[in-house]
């Protein structure tokens, strides 16, 4: 079984997006551990994929205020801890979508990629590209070397910029999955798309 957790350099980069296509590739389970307001990342990946042996599994957290984890569960009242969350129990293929990049909290002490340690999932790493993704694409990738945290590839998401992308390519040593250039429209046959280009790499 194929099982990976999406990631990303930041926040609103395209990780829903992507979660959707790479759902729909391998007609896998999706899972979001821990939601922080409306709209929730399921319903969306709920509406976008097509096949009919996607699970949506219910989150583990669901957090009312649309905010950091840490902040959203302190204005709920309650904690969130890694050692809370166990991978569901799935024969399917399964993808796990972060919230927001890689040290977002979860608390004061614990962040998105203690969870990924504990949940030892191998990442996707999603990079839109905006004048700054260099820096922020490469800090996570030291990051997720220097946690030892095993990483499938990247993705560019967003207008093309090849200087931005050879050098990243060059610098992390990732293989590039996939390119998702800017869309005005996102809907089921966008998703199925890509996800049949996705299928052949993944």
């Amino acid at each position: 079984m194929k099982k990976y957790f999406v990631t990303a350099i930041g926040t609103d980069s395209g990780k829903t997006f992507f979660s959707a296509i790479l759902t729909e590739a391998l007609k896998a389970d999706y899972w979001k551990p821990v939601q922080s307001g409306e709209p929730a990342d399921s319903n969306t990946i709920r509406g976008l994929i097509s096949n009919a042996e996607t699970t949506i599994l219910k989150e583990r957290y669901f957090l009312k205020t649309p905010a950091s984890p840490h902040a959203s569960a302190a204005i709920d009242g309650v904690e969130v801890r890694v050692s809370d969350f166990d991978l569901p129990d799935t024969e399917n293929n399964l993808v796990v979508e972060g919230a927001g990049g890689l040290l977002v909290p979860l608390n004061d002490e614990e962040t998105i990629a203690d969870l990924i340690k504990a949940l030892g999932l191998p990442v996707i790493l999603v990079s839109n590209l905006y004048l700054g993704n260099i820096n922020h694409t490469l800090l996570s990738a030291h990051y997720l070397k220097s946690a030892g945290i095993p990483v499938k590839g990247i993705v560019f998401n967003g207008p093309s910029n090849p200087a931005s992308e050879e050098v990243i390519e060059k610098m992390t040593g990732y293989p590039v999955l996939m390119r998702i250039p800017q869309e005005d429209t996102v809907d089921q046959e966008v998703v199925k798309r890509y996800a049949a280009k996705l299928s052949q790499v993944i």
